[in-house]
């Protein structure tokens, strides 16, 4: 089946009748209102005004790829090559994690904390796409800013969407399970991560969006021992925060007491935070 006609009218029906059946009817809206923005350079006014407009074969084609796409579960913002993530536009693809908007959530709570005393020394874990490390560089651009990650795919993307958004980030390749622990040369006020915490058992409850074309790495833990990261992080903490230095860890929702539990081991004094859903979605660790 093909979209009948390149008026805009007709290219939303055809989007519903695909994709409203795998998807809902909301969320392919939001669809449509991402693929004119992207391809044609349209704002969602636009989109509502111009029902009758007609676009040209070579984008009505790059509609229908996508339609094919979305049919195949592949991310919306795979389809564009990008998301938007605390005011930074962050190019993504399958070697990095799709910023969500509870770890957007996380970086807003966190520079609204720190607004009267803003780090000067930054240290992202396992960053991914970058994404956090950018949008608080931007927040802070006096602040030196570290970022790591095992992957060196996913560093690639990340130092791309640093230069993308005009931000210095030291970058370095570095596994944060190595069981030598790295130590840097000065101590940083604030220490983030979002590392994977999904556990296996948890996979078969989620949607093929993600398992089929996000990278497991950045996702999944052992069963046996899903607070990996989790224990790393606070080691590295340890020896790299400065004095009432901070550490804020986006957490498996599950697993909320014990991650505050594995960082007061550890001396920190912790605390749970939920997200916009209710949901329990960070632990902020102060370093006495």
């Amino acid at each position: 089946m093909h979209i009948p006609s390149n008026k805009v009218r007709d290219i939303e029906r055809y989007c519903h009748s695909e994709l409203d059946s795998l998807y809902g009817k909301d969320e392919v809206c939001m669809f449509l209102r991402m693929l004119f923005e992207a391809f044609l350079g349209w704002d969602h006014v636009k989109l509502l005004t111009s029902k009758e407009q007609t676009i040209n074969q070579s984008d009505l084609l790059r509609f229908h790829q996508a339609v094919e796409d979305l049919k195949e579960y592949r991310p919306i913002q795979h389809i564009i090559g990008y998301t938007d993530f605390c005011g930074c536009r962050i190019n993504v693809d399958s070697s990095v994690l799709i910023p969500r908007p509870e770890t957007e959530e996380i970086v807003e709570k966190t520079v609204n904390r720190l607004h009267s005393n803003p780090p000067k020394r930054i240290l992202d874990l396992c960053t991914g796409s970058g994404c956090i490390a950018i949008a608080l560089a931007k927040q802070w651009p006096g602040a030196e800013v570290t970022a790591v990650d095992i992957s060196e795919k996913a560093l690639g993307k990340a130092r791309e969407n640093g230069l993308r958004n005009d931000v210095k980030i030291n970058w370095q390749q570095m596994d944060v399970l190595s069981i030598h622990k790295p130590v840097f040369l000065n101590h940083f006020d604030l220490i983030v991560s979002n590392p994977p915490y999904i556990m296996e058992l948890e996979k078969r409850e989620m949607r093929r969006n993600v398992t089929d074309w996000e990278p497991s790495e950045a996702l999944f833990v052992p069963d046996e021992d899903p607070l990996v990261f989790y224990s790393a992080s606070a080691k590295i903490a340890k020896k790299n925060l400065a004095k009432e230095g901070i550490i804020v860890l986006e957490i498996n929702e599950n697993l909320g007491i014990e991650t505050c539990m594995l960082l007061e081991s550890e001396g920190f004094t912790a605390k749970i935070e939920k997200d916009f859903r209710g949901k329990e979605r960070c632990v902020l660790g102060v370093w006495a």
